[in-house]
């Protein structure tokens, strides 16, 4: 088993390096707060007095940080003190221009880099059935593999460095997308009569299925375990949801890719977030979609 290093021990993360512990693994977190530094310790981890006496002695570093910023400073901060030969592998949603930077810094200092962003809310992270979204080259990906398979059910090899974070940003924009999409449509039932449930029974077995409305309904009722059955507490915040299609929306400018819808969408979700629902899960949505009735 091996030693791991993780860095950043939130909402995401927390769980996940509690999974790191259960498959046997040596933990060692750090975090800027002490509620996860408490919480982590009484999942098995042990505790380091900062982010680079963690990664001392790691064969494994991990980082789960907010923002691309973060990334680039911390592995800045933390690579002089990671062995040669050893793998880093960052889990934080980011733009790719920064997961770029990343490897390049590890690259320098000989060691492996993966970045490999995730997909499945905080429910994926306590049970251990995320999706992991790799870019890295194939001898890093093989080291990151077994390592990722104790946090999740599924792992993709997108490609080279940067890759992971370009499927993540690809694929929330798709989500955002559909699930206003559902609450529209859902919201137009409502207004014509039409049940909750009977909407759900045709368009879960017909043309218009997808994730967001099968696995997260944005309705009490049809989805038991989606958050519309528990007052909309997050698994995936509508802030998360905001800051992801705008790196989306940041991407689609720099590669100079028309992304109307996903444009869109982004405005939705920022209104949404600025009326104080940034920290309402995403599936929300719904409720501004109806708030919009008699506007347009």
């Amino acid at each position: 088993m091996a030693t791991i290093a993780f860095i950043g021990l939130g909402n995401m993360g927390g769980p996940m390096a509690a999974n790191l512990v259960k498959a046997g693994h040596k933990v060692v977190g750090f975090d800027l707060v002490k509620s996860s530094l408490d919480q982590a310790k009484a999942d098995g981890a042990t505790i380091a007095d900062s982010a680079a006496a963690a990664v001392k002695g790691a064969d494994v570093v991990i980082t789960m940080l907010p923002a691309g910023k973060h990334v680039v400073s911390v592995w800045s901060d933390i690579i002089p003190s990671v062995a040669k030969g050893a793998l880093m592998i960052d889990c934080s949603t980011i733009d790719v221009e920064s997961a770029r930077r990343a490897h390049a810094l590890a690259g320098k200092a000989s060691v492996l880099s993966v970045d490999a962003p995730v997909s499945g809310g905080t429910g994926g992270a306590k049970g251990a059935t995320l999706t992991f979204m790799a870019g890295g080259d194939d001898k890093a990906f093989a080291a990151a593999k077994p390592v990722l398979e104790a946090m999740g059910k599924k792992i993709v090899h997108c490609g080279e460095g940067g890759a992971g974070q370009a499927a993540k940003i690809c694929n929330n924009m798709i989500l955002g997308i559909s699930m206003i999409a559902v609450g529209e449509a859902f919201a137009l039932a409502e207004k014509l009569g039409l049940s909750h449930q009977a909407l759900f029974d045709v368009s879960s077995t017909s043309s218009g299925q997808c994730w967001a409305l099968t696995s997260y309904c944005p309705v009490p009722g049809p989805v038991p375990a989606s958050p519309a059955n528990n007052g909309y507490k997050p698994g995936f915040a509508s802030a998360l949801m905001v800051k992801d299609l705008t790196l989306a929306q940041d991407a689609a400018n720099a590669a100079g890719a028309a992304t109307p819808l996903g444009k869109h969408a982004q405005e939705i979700y920022e209104a949404f977030d600025a009326a104080g629902n940034g920290g309402v899960d995403f599936s929300g949505i719904i409720q501004h979609v109806r708030g919009l009735a008699g506007k347009s």
